[in-house]
């Protein structure tokens, strides 16, 4: 049974490994974080809060992490789109979403982001930082750029920014978030997560 354990875990790393170097491999701003990190020895993955997928069917998508140890934890409702949270002790918390499959999800973006990239890549990597001004204002200087302003008020339980989306052929791929967090909250907020949702909306119908 132990041997059963540790060899899933082995895969669940090889998983993960895959799609975090997927990401950083096609996400400049992840990129410049990563080299960073490693400039000091810190890496990119070990500071992964949350990584998140799109889909058009969150419990299709999620079998293989179900199949991996990963649990569902909470499901979060928005105006067009939800998620679910799903958890594993010593891994990145994974947040799958999707528009609304009825009437409410018809003003949803995801549903053209997951058309035209799939759900088999990751839309974005959450970063834990300890001072998110700071960490924007270190990674401005490399040319990483934010999509509006931080979500969650200073000294808050949680707060949030993402960069401007990677594009590719014009549309908007994916985004770095950065992720302060305070108080031992480990949870999702929906009102913030909106708001991060609307940032890159913004970005897409712009673009």
């Amino acid at each position: 049974m132990l041997g059963y354990a540790m060899t899933a875990a082995r895969q669940l790393d090889d998983v993960l490994a895959r799609y975090v170097a997927d990401f950083v491999a096609r996400n400049a701003a992840a990129r410049t974080l990563k080299q960073q990190l490693d400039e000091v020895g810190v890496g990119f993955f070990p500071l992964a809060d949350h990584i998140t997928f799109r889909t058009d069917n969150i419990d299709r998508r999620a079998e293989e992490f179900l199949a991996l140890g990963y649990a569902c934890s909470e499901t979060l409702n928005y105006d067009d789109w939800f998620a679910k949270v799903y958890r594993k002790p010593g891994y990145p918390s994974l947040f799958i979403d999707q528009a609304y499959p009825d009437e409410r999800g018809k003003t949803s973006i995801i549903p053209g982001w997951v058309a035209k990239f799939g759900d088999r890549t990751l839309h974005h990597i959450a970063v834990k930082v300890e001072d998110i001004e700071r960490a924007m204002e270190r990674l401005s200087r490399s040319g990483v750029r934010f999509a509006g302003s931080i979500v969650g008020e200073r000294g808050g339980s949680l707060r949030q920014v993402f960069t401007v989306p990677e594009e590719v052929d014009g549309a908007a791929f994916s985004v770095v978030e950065l992720t302060e967090r305070h108080e031992g909250f480990l949870g999702f907020s929906p009102p913030q997560a909106d708001g991060l949702m609307k940032s890159t909306a913004r970005k897409t119908r712009e673009g």
